[in-house]
């Protein structure tokens, strides 16, 4: 029986400008190091037991053709100078035998801290339902932070994220984010 339960993953990200919307998101695929692969997007779980991997480890695994299931968030514009954002939050739990989260979010106007921290902020509150925990999702992220570390339950949780401000003179600007899933 074929096993598809990742064993590794790692986080990247990249932008991309150009004239042509397409070939800015190649772009984007190219300097997050993964455009040679065919990317299969999947939902959001960081598969109990995996390891995760340094972008650099993840990339050596990787050959071109390959299908790479990904979790990822892409933004475009081509408005001069409005700021886009992509990112992918990571939530794991203390328990590596025990699966977590991982979620993707992109906006405009945001900053590369506020746009990650939000990212992140979604995969812990999916890891902490999950696992029981009690969150109030009014309270502030230090709150929250506060409640799952009471917890013990969630070990960690991080982001990758990429923002760009849209090319001066209108260019096709993306920005992506993703977890790679390594079988």
């Amino acid at each position: 029986m074929l096993d598809l339960v990742a064993k590794r993953l790692f986080l990247t990200k990249g932008k991309g400008i150009h004239d042509d919307k397409l070939t800015s998101f190649e772009y984007a695929l190219r300097a997050a190091g993964i455009a040679g692969t065919n990317l299969v997007l999947i939902s959001s779980i960081f598969p109990p037991n995996a390891k995760l991997l340094s972008r650099n480890e993840g990339l050596k695994e990787i050959k071109p053709g390959q299908i790479l299931f990904t979790i990822y968030s892409k933004n475009q514009t081509s408005e001069p100078h409005r700021l886009v954002a992509a990112s992918v939050g990571v939530a794991r739990p203390k328990d590596p035998s025990k699966y977590g989260y991982l979620s993707e979010y992109d906006s405009f106007g945001q900053s590369e801290k506020t746009a990650g921290d939000y990212a992140e902020d979604v995969a812990a509150q999916m890891l902490a339902s999950s696992l029981g925990i009690p969150f109030d999702i009014d309270k502030s992220w230090d709150e929250k932070r506060q409640q799952w570390n009471i917890s013990g339950a969630i070990y960690r949780t991080q982001n990758v994220t990429q923002t760009a401000v849209g090319d001066k003179d209108g260019k096709w600007t993306t920005v992506f984010a993703a977890a790679c899933l390594l079988v």
